[in-house]
């Protein structure tokens, strides 16, 4: 357990070993923001075991941008080489934006999910991003062309075979995930022992909605005087929303806020159940000041479903009913000043 008072640094020791599994901030944050201000630098270090072999990362982030990345004193070449040396699991207080933020909250989740089962999936989702830079770039060119060149329509079709592949692989693959996301989001809300609440043994229900229909390269064909009108691409993976039923209505727009807190705990945890399932090994558990938003009855509820491994909890109070903890962390300042073992 990592205890402190508010503003203190709890979340900031979270957000490291975060970012040393993913490269990325769980609080969205950009990398200069996770340097301290005034600093030449940021180092942070994880030294631990992963199926019986020591593992050690080592990230130097720098406000220029050109971080390094080690990996057992090897230096990291991609990413992806990296994905599968350190994995986590994160809820935070702000998971309530899963249900009730727009649709790249959600298209988030199904990605992180997806590069956390195999690292081909980072492949896939780069290679997204990428070419809708490229394409995009190329559409605020020709924005406000009446007629585009046969250059730019030429270097047109190129990126729209492009995304076209990639994309479809990659809805694909969230289109499986969800698949396999709602017996087990089900099974978690329920296990929650909240349903009661929810009129009666509610259902929970996922539909991936694509912003097309038949195929992905007939479809940015079709919207391309559309897309060079406005300097944008209104349609591909970007564009997708994972809608969530609660007992027949939309979540986002119906369900109580604790219905919503709920079911957003059944989606972490059904998330982490099925990577763990996949890969044979469950990741570490990032809690950050989960439990100072939950009442009393889903905090136990939590507690009582967690799955086993290691954890890392945050809190500015008391340590929740039910908690083992096995090491105390005091915080201050920024800095830890205590370790104790209950």
């Amino acid at each position: 357990m990592i205890a402190g008072e508010n503003g203190e640094g709890k979340t900031n020791l979270l957000e490291a070993v975060g970012y040393l599994a993913t490269l990325r901030s769980f609080r969205g944050a950009p990398g200069e923001a996770l340097i301290r201000s005034g600093a030449a630098q940021a180092v942070v270090r994880a030294d631990g075991a992963r199926e019986g072999r020591r593992v050690l990362i080592e990230a130097e982030l720098r406000p220029s941008g050109r971080d390094r990345v080690q990996v057992n004193r090897q230096a990291l070449r991609r990413t992806r080489d990296l994905l599968g040396a350190l994995q986590v699991t994160v809820f935070a207080p702000d998971d309530l934006r899963l249900i009730k933020g727009g649709p790249q909250e959600r298209r988030e989740l199904l990605d992180d999910l997806l590069v956390a089962l195999h690292p081909r999936h980072d492949a896939a989702r780069v290679e997204v991003e990428r070419v809708l830079r490229q394409r995009g770039a190329l559409l605020r060119s020709a924005a406000g062309h009446i007629r585009p060149s046969e250059d730019v329509l030429t270097t047109l079709d190129v990126w729209d075979t492009k995304l076209a592949d990639a994309g479809t692989a990659l809805v694909r693959a969230r289109e499986g995930l969800v698949e396999a996301l709602g017996p087990r989001c089900n099974e978690a809300y329920h296990e929650l022992g909240l349903a009661a609440e929810s009129r009666g043994r509610a259902v929970i229900r996922f539909d991936y909605r694509r912003s097309w229909s038949g195929g992905l390269l007939d479809a940015l064909r079709e919207a391309r005087i559309d897309d060079l009108r406005r300097g944008v691409s209104t349609v591909g993976p970007h564009r997708d929303d994972l809608a969530i039923d609660l007992g027949g209505l939309p979540a986002r727009t119906h369900a109580s806020q604790g219905e919503q807190r709920s079911l957003a705990l059944a989606l972490r945890l059904s998330g982490h159940r099925i990577v763990t399932d996949r890969i044979g090994s469950s990741p570490i558990l990032l809690l950050d000041d989960v439990f100072s938003e939950l009442d009393p009855l889903r905090a136990a509820a939590l507690l009582r479903v967690l799955p086993p491994g290691q954890t890392l909890l945050t809190s500015a109070g008391a340590v929740p009913e039910g908690a083992e903890v096995i090491a105390r962390v005091e915080v201050a300042g920024g800095q830890l000043h205590s370790v104790s073992y209950p």
